[in-house]
């Protein structure tokens, strides 16, 4: 099969290529997914899981990527819950070769049923970023309806759907972000935007909750924000203090079919628009990992071109693949 592979950890995504690797095998509980559509981080590159497996052993060449959607393959031994032709999404493992490929195997748990008129690229779209902003949001934050949350990053992936989700449960939303953003979270259901860039944090009061994407001097001035009894969640670094009298957690993004599940129910009724951005043929993902600033939603890596799909599949229904 093709894959994209990366060997140096020095390399960056210059180190990035197009090459044949074996068909993945099914080990016990695991299913191997045909993979349609493939998300991926730029980040991920110096998460020390591309690099080495659970027990810490080199694993490279690696296959990055943690998010697809496409069709179950071959089942492992002993598993259950998915059957060979049905169409799922979720997260690949951290610690194993990834969704940038033609065929990947991934833990079943970690897949959830994905409904025939959603889009492959939309599906791809949504694991790491939604599952992220709901676990950040009401897991970790404990966010119910009528408080009050702040949004850092409110424009980015995991922002977009944050803010999607604590406005649907009823919560005041203040997103912060560049000037340019003000439109699109104000779309998104945000009541308040701060121009990060020109405005002084300090003025959206306090809040029940901060979630914070962005990390260094924002999320060190952010324990300012949290009133007694609130929380300071983030994704970006572990914090170096928690409010005075409130909680900070820090978090990495677990995998969880109800999650993935819920999420796509919104998705589907129009509740929840995952921001897509480029969508490029596998052999270009090397190029997709590069740094731009002004990229607008997640890019997405499309395995299987549109025309190979069944007739039935592309779900250009309700939940099409077009950016909020």
């Amino acid at each position: 099969m093709q894959a994209i592979t990366v060997h140096d950890r020095d390399a960056g995504a210059d180190g990035l290529s197009l090459t044949e690797l074996p068909h993945p095998h099914a080990a016990e509980n695991d299913v191997v997914v045909r993979v349609h559509a493939a998300g991926f981080t730029r980040g991920e590159l110096t998460w020390p899981g591309t690099w080495t497996d659970r027990a810490g052993r080199d694993r490279t060449p690696s296959v990055p990527g943690h998010e697809l959607s496409g069709v179950v393959e071959e089942l492992g031994y002993g598993t259950t819950g998915l059957t060979v032709g049905q169409r799922v999404f979720g997260m690949a493992d951290w610690t194993r070769n990834g969704s940038l490929a033609e065929y990947t195997a991934v833990e079943a748990r970690n897949l959830a049923p994905l409904p025939a008129d959603v889009d492959h690229v939309v599906a791809a779209a949504l694991p790491v970023s939604g599952l992220t902003a709901w676990q950040g949001l009401f897991e970790h934050g404990r966010l119910t309806t009528g408080q009050t949350v702040v949004i850092h990053g409110a424009a980015g992936s995991v922002g977009s759907v944050a803010v999607q989700l604590a406005r649907e449960a009823g919560a005041r939303v203040i997103a912060t972000g560049r000037s340019a953003d003000r439109d699109t979270c104000l779309g998104l259901g945000a009541e308040v935007f701060l121009d990060l860039e020109s405005e002084r944090l300090e003025a959206v009061g306090e809040a029940d909750v901060v979630f914070d994407v962005i990390g260094g001097e924002i999320l060190r001035r952010s324990t300012a924000l949290v009133r007694d009894g609130g929380t300071l969640v983030t994704i970006a670094e572990p914090p170096e203090a928690k409010p005075e009298n409130g909680r900070a957690v820090f978090f990495v993004v677990e995998p969880d079919r109800d999650g993935l599940t819920a999420l796509m129910r919104r998705v589907r009724d129009g509740r929840l628009r995952p921001a897509v951005g480029e969508v490029r043929p596998l052999a270009e993902a090397p190029a997709a990992f590069a740094p731009g600033r002004g990229r607008r939603g997640r890019t997405i890596v499309r395995v299987v071109p549109p025309h190979s799909e069944p007739v039935g599949s592309q779900g250009q229904g309700t939940a099409s693949s077009s950016a909020p």
